[in-house]
């Protein structure tokens, strides 16, 4: 009797693939073996090296990609080693992670995306939580929402930078994606619930597909998610990890009026990474209160070349009129020629601290 198989043609190809698969699984794991290696090292002190390096990030990353002939794509790969990466991180020592919850929000998406799967997660209820937490080394890393392309800076986040001394590692920009959630077909939707950023980014979607809809806010996306859940004829606006925290079906996805929104993340730590060629100095300085002390300041650096990619200002909260800057200068401060910079600046302030040099976000996560 004949083998049916040797009539597929897909047979052999199958075949393939599983010794492929076979040899994959036995290199993944020698390289694990490294890392255990890697992981021991560290951890013995002979090494200053923290387990998450944003520095040997962007390098492993650079390197695979020009590894990459194709057919796969880039991202492909990129989202491949990064969850790899993760799972090198709970070889080397478990790292937690705090970010803003409830569980399923855009934060703790834009946490899964960078971390992965392998790693601990706390999920923290406000800001100044997270850079509490950090600093206390209760968590190894927090993620703090910093400004969306949309709505502008968060100021909350750049507040709680006036009372603590954590650095800032790495910087994500993660693209927001928005779908309406529910149970229920759209003609019977009644209620749309969700933050109010959500559903100001929304709008005219909104006005278009469920103009009789009540558009009720919420604390946040997660929450929207959990009542969309349990509600007759609710809906909610939300990312699809809410979706599949809640178990809410996604009706629709990516309904922001603007398709390019995007949120800028930083990620806080004790330690600044190593200078990688490129990257930003984040800066957060006072000056005395005259005419001409801002600008004093700000020709520094166009007087040392420096490009400053944003500028912010925020009140002082302890003293009346008085204001807080937050620069973003293009270079690392041990680069001499930010160095440089950043010294003479400080003779025209009262106060001016290095928030942290981090690499630069190459891409859209």
């Amino acid at each position: 009797m004949s083998d049916p198989s040797s009539n597929d043609p897909l047979a052999p190809l199958r075949q393939r693939i599983d010794e492929l698969d076979a040899q994959l699984v036995k290199l993944l794991n020698e390289r694990a073996e490294v890392v255990v290696e890697v992981g021991k090292i560290k951890r013995s002190g002979r090494t200053d090296t923290p387990i998450y390096a944003p520095d040997r990030e962007r390098a492993v990353l650079q390197k695979v990609r020009q590894h990459n002939a194709g057919p796969l794509p880039d991202t492909c790969i990129e989202a491949i080693w990064r969850e790899l990466m993760s799972g090198s991180f709970a070889l080397e020592r478990p790292l937690r992670i705090g970010y803003l919850g409830p569980p399923g929000s855009f934060s703790h998406l834009a946490a899964r995306k960078q971390f992965g799967a392998s790693v601990e997660y706390d999920e923290l209820t406000d800001f100044a939580a997270i850079f509490d937490e950090v600093a206390r080394g209760h968590v190894d890393y927090g993620l703090i929402p910093i400004e969306n392309s949309t709505h502008g800076g968060v100021t909350t986040s750049l507040d709680c930078f006036l009372d603590t001394e954590v650095k800032i590692c790495a910087e994500l920009l993660i693209a927001i994606h928005h779908n309406l959630l529910s149970r229920f077909p759209l003609e019977k939707i009644t209620k749309v619930y969700s933050h109010q950023q959500a559903l100001a980014q929304c709008r005219r979607w909104l006005a278009a597909q469920l103009p009789n809809a009540a558009i009720v806010p919420a604390v946040s996306t997660s929450q929207a998610a959990a009542t969309a859940a349990a509600e007759d004829g609710a809906a909610a606006i939300g990312s699809t990890l809410a979706g599949q925290i809640y178990d809410v079906p996604i009706l629709f996805t990516n309904i922001e009026d603007n398709p390019n929104n995007t949120t800028r993340f930083f990620i806080i730590g004790q330690q600044s990474p190593k200078p990688t060629g490129d990257d930003k100095t984040s800066l957060m300085f006072t000056t005395e209160h005259r005419a001409g002390a801002l600008t004093d300041v700000l020709n520094v650096f166009r007087d040392h070349g420096l490009n400053m990619s944003r500028l912010a200002e925020r009140p002082s909260q302890r003293v009346n009129w008085e204001y807080y800057f937050f620069v973003d200068v293009i270079g690392h401060a041990d680069e001499p020629g930010v160095c440089a910079a950043i010294e003479e600046a400080r003779k025209h302030c009262l106060q001016l601290t290095i928030l942290g040099s981090f690499p630069r976000a190459a891409e859209v996560l």
